[in-house]
């Protein structure tokens, strides 16, 4: 583990600066009032700041800027409600009821609503227990108010000063994450790899990468400074994102049958030294990651071409001492090139992080970004057809909803005084739509607490000087906003003594009492929370899960006959390609992610587990296998086009379109399958071109023959034709215990199982 390298990435990443952001967007309100001895109004203040803080998540600056405002005005709204009716229990229940709602339900708009909705409801909590008059109440709002507008102030004016520090901060870490994925692929170069869990860690990584790619997405395509000014810096960042969405569709391409290779080469250092070579450009791709973050140039290194050719030599050694391992050799070969068109790309995006003007190039005016973003209008159709408990929204904000009245029932309840707040925030912050979310927020809330808890009681034990405690809870502060967004545990085990160290400077009483009541009010939030996201319409993946299922397999579909079609003699435009390759690697994402959120719900509810799991692991190799043919393109589709490709294409398309058609339940397709036997037509060339080969090689024929050239750019071709057909076959295979557990074992009237 490189710490040096962490180090630099952590502090050029926009976590850490967004966390600095917040930190001084909370903390000077109150510390400047504070000199002028009125506490309370700074501490409204940092409350105003701190919620319109949490919402501010990177994205294009309209975007930020308007989910501020809208963030203003609803915590004032909300801050003069809640404390207008303090004094009524029965008022005070109904509005949070009411709140909770409505403010949960928001999340329908997307991710920045969810956020600013979250923060609605914890300006709410935080004044629960304030029992106040109509004009302290007004005065109070207003000094939220005024708050919210301080640090949307503040961050508008950081953005102006450095408006293109968030996208090489976001693009950064996109580049960082691609390298993690190289990584996970270096594994299944291992002699002892563990090929379940390489593909675990695989589509775990490639929902990260979809994340940081779609962030980095709308960082550049919805800015107007991008995409249609000519800033120099602004097309740099342009074309590295670009070039780094080739690479990624590049690592993926390095898909082969790895079994087969370790038989063949795991006697030489051939495989190991594979894994080096992937690993050193993983390295170096981190680098990249890290210059793009900090605006500076990253260091090429000059000796991964010599490594890269005498692998060439060892593994043409191998094959004069091994000549029946053709197979073997084509692949290894294969996976060579691919790694040295991995170094070429790392040596382009070396440059591009000079900001060298003569590297700049025309990008491609065939593509409308536009398409490439997600959006989301706020009109009321969304909210009428997600006034349902069949929408998972709308149950969850029912359920947070009932949730924290019990909470706030019990909390008034309590003998030990008033801490609804406390309690309310718990159940709050755990809920999520997603049992799985729930579930971990509960386990990292309630560990990172005792942990935190822990830490604060030793802290208050040993130091006694209120000046280094006050540093001390700012370097809690800084840490909490660093990880709130990446790793919630981290972030509770900074919160909980981050809030103790606050409580013990503005009231310094016993401070056991208050870490035994953070403790206890912990639990029973998390209590709550637990038990309404079991009981209260609880929301299954399995009830949701064929329809990424379907559109993974729709999406692969697209791709894969707009990558075949050139084979074919038919060509797509560059803005189709890449638009479909988008949407299948999004498509593979989100039923990655779907699968492992019903990993971590009750084994009840994990229906046909197994099935499913190789299922998403059988759509990776599809997605990774089209990848693979669609590098074969613009080198060899115009030399190699025929018609013969029509049929394969075709007879592949259809048995996904039947697997689509079963889990769907819909009808078996009606038309008949098409030749099958096309595709074995295209193997017999192959092996025509292999014995030739053999022949050639027994009569000490050059090995730069043109036989031996057609087969290494012919096989590999087909090769990806009989593996996609393979997947295919294996989806369908795959799919019928699926269909029939998801339907409780019966078939519809006149359905049978289709057999590939």
């Amino acid at each position: 583990m490189d710490y040096i390298k962490q180090y630099k990435s952590f502090i050029n990443s926009h976590y850490f600066n967004g966390a600095i952001r917040i930190t001084i967007g909370i903390t000077l309100p109150a510390i400047l009032l504070s000199l002028f001895h009125n506490l309370g109004a700074g501490i409204m203040l940092s409350i105003g700041a701190m919620c319109v803080g949490n919402t501010d998540a990177p994205g294009p600056i309209h975007h930020r800027r308007n989910g501020m405002i809208a963030c203003v005005l609803i915590i004032f709204l909300v801050t003069l409600f809640i404390q207008l009716a303090s004094w009524s229990v029965w008022l005070t229940g109904t509005l949070v009821f009411v709140f909770c709602l409505l403010f949960s339900f928001m999340g329908v708009y997307g991710a920045r609503a969810t956020s600013i909705g979250l923060n609605a409801l914890l300006v709410m909590v935080l004044n629960i227990d304030r029992h106040h008059t109509p004009l302290e109440s007004l005065i109070n709002a207003a000094y939220v108010l005024a708050g919210g507008v301080w640090y949307t102030v503040l961050s508008l004016l950081l953005y102006s000063f450095r408006p293109y520090k968030l996208v090489q901060q976001a693009l950064g870490d996109c580049v960082q994450a691609t390298s993690g994925y190289l990584r996970i692929k270096a594994d299944f170069y291992s002699p002892d790899v563990e090929y379940d869990k390489a593909y675990r860690q695989l589509l775990e990584s490639q929902v990260d990468i979809h994340a940081k790619q779609d962030l980095v997405r709308e960082l550049l395509f919805k800015s107007r400074n991008v995409v249609k000014e000519s800033t120099h810096v602004g097309r740099v960042l342009m074309m590295i994102f670009l070039d780094i969405i080739d690479l990624f569709e590049r690592i993926m391409t390095s898909q082969q049958d790895y079994r087969m290779l370790h038989q063949s080469f795991d006697n030489s250092e051939l495989m190991l030294e594979c894994r080096k070579l992937i690993l050193d450009l993983a390295a170096e791709l981190d680098d990249v990651g890290i210059a793009i973050m900090s605006g500076k140039a990253s260091v090429e290194d000059p000796g991964v071409y010599a490594r890269i050719r005498q692998a060439h030599v060892d593994l043409n050694r191998f094959r004069a001492e091994h000549p029946g391992a053709v197979e073997a050799y084509l692949g290894l070969c294969n996976i060579l090139d691919s790694i040295e068109d991995l170094a070429d790309r790392l040596h382009t995006l070396h440059g591009y992080t000079t900001y060298d003007r003569t590297l700049d190039k025309k990008l491609n005016a065939e593509i409308d970004v536009d398409e490439f973003v997600a959006h989301t209008e706020v009109n009321r159709k969304i909210v009428f057809d997600n006034l349902s408990f069949k929408a998972n929204i709308f149950r969850h904000s029912f359920r947070v909803s009932i949730a924290t009245i019990v909470g706030y029932i019990i909390a008034s309840m309590l003998p030990y005084g008033h801490h609804e707040y406390w309690i309310l925030l718990t159940v709050v912050v755990i809920l999520k739509p997603a049992y799985s979310l729930s579930k971990r927020r509960n386990f990292e809330r309630l560990t990172g607490t005792l942990c935190g808890a822990l830490a604060g009681l030793i802290l208050l034990y040993f130091i006694t000087d209120d000046r280094v405690l006050f540093v001390l809870m700012i370097v809690f502060m800084i840490g909490t906003y660093v990880f709130i967004r990446t790793n919630y545990l981290i972030a509770v085990i900074f919160t909980t003594p981050y809030v103790l160290l606050l409580f013990h400077l503005l009231y310094p009483t016993n401070f056991r009492i208050i870490l035994a009541d953070r403790v206890t009010d912990t639990v029973i939030g998390s209590g709550i929370a637990f038990l309404a996201n079991l009981l209260i319409i609880p929301a299954w993946e399995h009830e949701r899960i064929t329809d990424f299922m379907t559109g993974a397999l729709q999406s692969n579909i697209n791709y894969f006959r707009d990558v075949a079609s050139a084979f074919a003699g038919r060509q797509v435009t560059v803005q189709q390609y890449k638009l479909s390759r988008k949407k299948a690697f999004v498509a593979l994402a989100n039923l990655s992610d779907a699968l492992s959120r019903m990993l971590s719900e009750p084994r009840s509810q994990q229906k046909s587990i197994t099935e499913m799991h190789q299922f998403v692991v059988s759509n990776h190799m599809l997605t990774s296998h089209i990848a693979t043919l669609a590098y074969y393109v613009d080198p060899f589709a115009a030399r190699y086009a025929d018609p013969a490709y029509e049929p394969v294409i075709d007879d592949i398309s259809f048995r996904l379109e039947q697997t689509v058609a079963l889990l769907s339940d819909q009808p078996p397709l009606s038309r008949t399958p098409v030749n099958k036997e096309a595709l074995r037509l295209l193997n017999e060339r192959v092996n025509v071109l292999m014995e030739r080969r053999k022949a050639e090689m027994d009569g000490g024929v050059p090995a730069d023959s043109e036989a031996r050239r057609r087969l290494s750019e012919f096989k590999p071709i087909v090769d990806q034709f009989n593996f996609i057909g393979k997947v295919a076959t294996d989806l369908i295979r795959i799919s019928e215990p699926l269909h029939m557990a998801t339907k409780a074992g019966r078939w519809p009237a006149g359905r049978r199982p289709i057999i590939g």
